[in-house]
């Protein structure tokens, strides 16, 4: 009997103890707060100027809770607008169609202004209407469709002429439609040495979009083409297709020999000639005459007769600007840079200022990414910034009044760092400004004509204010301000940002935290980590915005979010190159030690209860984690994981990870048939895997990866669970079909099967029978 007695206090005991350590899951404070609903209740967050040609007047459209309205801003009378009488505009429609329309939410497709005729330009059930800049009357077009550009022309900039492709070769005719010549201008194109941007197998004799690029005076454009025809093939599967088809594509990984060839092509129109540029130098090196990356506008080559180039080594520590001669092919190298470990391609340009008389480059040579002014020669004339933080994107530059418009990130001691100011300084170094004083990170656009600018600046706890800055930072004009009342009356509440020391004890690391809304400070919560481990961004938000780690946290979590060194560009060249040859494991101890920083700074956090989870480098990263210290970490979830970074792509992983360059001396047949001795360089990268960590899994791992995901092939995954079933480990996977690396429509179902697979481990809530009753405008 006393046995009996004690077996039944014992089992008391621990149902007793399972009840308390039990939590609910309140998942239907999740749905009331998903992104898609909070996207409703706040509206735009940013304004989005449209400028108009040769104006510095604009317009944009913005929503708020009162519905969708346009809006045209006068900059240089400090005017705003609406565009139109939404009331007044819904009624002639409805005159005109015999139907009502909603004035709240007027369906105006294509809205645009057609600068050549100077008006508005919407449709509505196919049929054109035009509004004039003065708010005029609307006008019916009298054609139904108006003409479209067929998505296979690129036409010059006086549309004059089309270029195209067709059986992967180059191509051109007239614009003019009663002209239907056609010029064929090459021969030697085929699959995966194309002229189309499609590589691949293509239909017999139909037309596709050429990887043109023209030239401002239309006398000439250029191609840029890779031979791709030696690198190794990948495939993925559509399993959704009537029959499941193979989708064949290129792919080079890490330290492969055949990596491709990067090939510059110049065409003339009027001979139809073709001249290939002679820019051989490194070996496997890329070429980028791209002028998006070599500033677009007044300040970049706009002639015909030479063309910019960057030219980067397969190391990625070594690049030249390379001026070509496009009537001779003569190539002049006007200066180059080698930066170690590899260059900070987030910020990695030039701007060409009058055709080349001057060049502004951005070199992080003292540590920091500062610009640098050089003549014509290539000769250093003078730093045009200094300091210890990073000066980053070119926003723009006036060439008359010698002024370059910047973001910068970091030097305003009493801001957060990754914060973007908005600055301007004169082409010698003197006149440098401040222009966007506010406490907050600026979004700015910039004018193409005078020096206006378009900032939206916010935090995560100061919704979005957009004004409008003349050229000095001055505000000329209010535009629009977030209104948060309808989320707030539903009970939302601002995130929290905090700092926390890295693992060195030295370093600072900035992140978020979010809470239930219905936090209850003498609770204590799990806490859950959202990680994505850099090198090109950090995993919390720094403006305005509606996360889905915030719906994940209504769950009933503390969700945050920080970074760790090796993870932002926005820092000196010694954080954002901390990881560099240790991919896997760079990250993992600064994330725990922050962690264990927060748990001892609040007692509503549970340190016994701790998740992570995050995507592609995220998901490499926390099942890393996991595996690494599983005395930490209880539950992983992670999504389109990079486990094995040898079958990613090569330049991600060779670029931060480090590639070994050996050089060997060997003899080929040349001409006349004798042998000749060549130098060649070959490539070995191995990279550490989470594949060889499969045997210390102890906690709960979930993996998700899309079946076709083409970038972080799902092999990572596949190869990760090869290693956890031999290991014996039991742990969960999810294929989903027929997505991508973002997942697509499947983003949502994906989210609910997160929520519930913390809900199960790190509260104790098993409930089987609550389906995710996803609503239709989230499928």
């Amino acid at each position: 009997m006393k046995v009996f007695q004690g077996l039944f206090s014992a089992l008391l005991g621990l149902i007793i103890v399972a009840n308390v350590s039990a939590q609910t899951a309140n998942f239907e404070l999740a749905e009331r707060f998903t992104t898609q609903k909070m996207d409703k209740l706040i509206g735009s967050t940013n304004v989005f100027p449209r400028w108009i040609d040769d104006t510095d007047n604009f317009w944009y459209e913005y929503s708020t809770g009162d519905g969708t309205n346009w809006f045209y801003v006068n900059s240089s009378q400090r005017s705003q607008r609406e565009l139109f009488d939404r009331e007044e505009l819904a009624g002639k429609l409805s005159e005109e169609f015999k139907r009502p329309f909603n004035s709240k939410d007027l369906d105006l497709k294509g809205f645009e202004y057609d600068t050549d005729r100077e008006l508005f330009t919407f449709h509505v059930d196919s049929i054109e209407f035009t509004y004039s800049v003065n708010g005029s009357n609307l006008v019916k077009g009298d054609s139904l469709e108006p003409v479209k550009r067929e998505p296979w022309a690129n036409y010059s900039p006086d549309s004059t002429w089309i270029a195209y492709a067709k059986n992967h070769n180059l191509f051109m005719m007239s614009a003019d439609t009663s002209d239907t010549t056609e010029y064929q201008l090459t021969t030697d194109g085929e699959r995966w040495f194309s002229y189309a941007w499609n590589q691949g197998d293509t239909t017999k004799d139909e037309k596709q979009r050429a990887r043109v690029q023209w030239f401002d005076d239309e006398k000439k454009f250029f191609v840029e083409r890779s031979d791709n025809r030696k690198v190794d093939e990948l495939w993925v599967i559509d399993m959704l297709k009537k029959r499941p088809e193979l989708q064949t594509y290129k792919y080079a990984m890490p330290g492969e020999e055949e990596v491709g060839i990067d090939y510059v092509e110049i065409f003339d129109v009027e001979s139809k000639e073709r001249m290939v540029l002679d820019l051989a130098k490194w070996e496997d090196q890329s070429l980028d005459a791209d002028p998006g990356n070599l500033q677009k506008g007044d300040y970049r080559a706009n002639s015909s007769g030479h063309l910019f180039v960057m030219r980067l080594n397969r190391k990625s520590d070594k690049v030249e600007l390379v001026k070509a001669d496009t009537e001779t092919g003569e190539i002049e190298v006007v200066f180059g840079e080698e930066s170690q470990p590899y260059w900070n391609w987030r910020f990695m340009e030039v701007a060409i200022i009058n055709d080349g008389e001057e060049y502004i480059w951005w070199s992080e040579r003292t540590g920091w990414g500062q610009f640098y002014r050089y003549d014509s020669e290539g000769n250093l004339l003078n730093q045009m910034t200094s300091g210890n933080y990073v000066a980053g994107e070119i926003i723009k530059i006036d060439t008359a009044g010698r002024t370059l418009y910047f973001n910068g990130y970091g030097r305003e001691d009493v801001q957060h760092p990754y914060y973007a100011n908005l600055y301007s300084v004169k082409f010698d170094g003197s006149g440098f400004r401040h222009l966007t004083a506010e406490d907050a990170n600026h979004r700015v656009f910039a004018s193409g004509e005078g020096n206006y600018f378009v900032d939206n600046y916010s935090r995560v706890d100061l919704p979005t204010k957009s004004v409008l800055r003349d050229g000095s930072g001055r505000v000329i004009l209010d535009l629009q301000e977030v209104n948060i009342s309808r989320a707030t009356e539903l009970g939302w509440k601002f995130p929290e940002m905090f700092t926390v020391k890295a693992a060195n004890g030295v370093t600072d690391l900035y992140g978020v935290m979010w809470k239930p809304f219905d936090f209850d400070s003498t609770k204590k919560y799990p806490v859950i980590s959202y990680v994505y481990p850099g090198p090109q961004v950090e995993p919390f938000p720094i403006a305005f915005n509606d996360s889905r780690h915030q719906t994940l946290a209504q769950v009933g979590f503390v969700v945050v979010a920080f970074g760790n060194r090796g993870g932002s560009p926005l820092r000196s060249r010694y954080y954002h190159t901390y990881g560099y040859g240790d991919l896997r494991d760079y990250p993992l101890a600064d994330n725990r030690y922050g962690l264990e920083q927060l748990i001892g700074r609040h007692e509503f956090i549970d340190g016994d209860k701790v998740g992570i989870y995050g995507h592609s480098g995220g998901g490499f990263m926390s099942t890393a984690a996991i595996l690494t210290h599983s005395d930490f970490y209880d539950v992983a979830v992670s999504s389109a994981g990079n486990h094995d970074n040898n079958v990613y792509n090569r330049w991600w992983s060779e670029t931060h990870n480090g590639v070994k360059e050996t050089v060997k001396t060997v003899t080929e047949m040349g001409e006349d048939s004798v042998e000749v001795e060549k130098e060649i360089s070959t490539f070995d990268g191995p990279i550490e895997t989470n594949v060889s960590l499969a045997k210390n899994l102890q906690g709960k791992l979930l993996l998700v990866h899309g079946n076709i995901d083409n970038n972080v092939h799902p092999a990572n995954t596949i190869r990760l669970v090869d290693a956890l079933v031999k290991a014996g480990k039991r742990f969960d996977m999810m294929m989903l079909p027929g997505r991508r690396h973002g997942f697509g429509p499947s983003m949502p179902y994906f989210e609910r099967m997160m929520w519930y697979y913390f809900a199960e481990h790190l509260l104790d809530d098993y409930r089987t029978n609550i389906d995710f009753n996803i609503p239709e405008d989230e499928d």
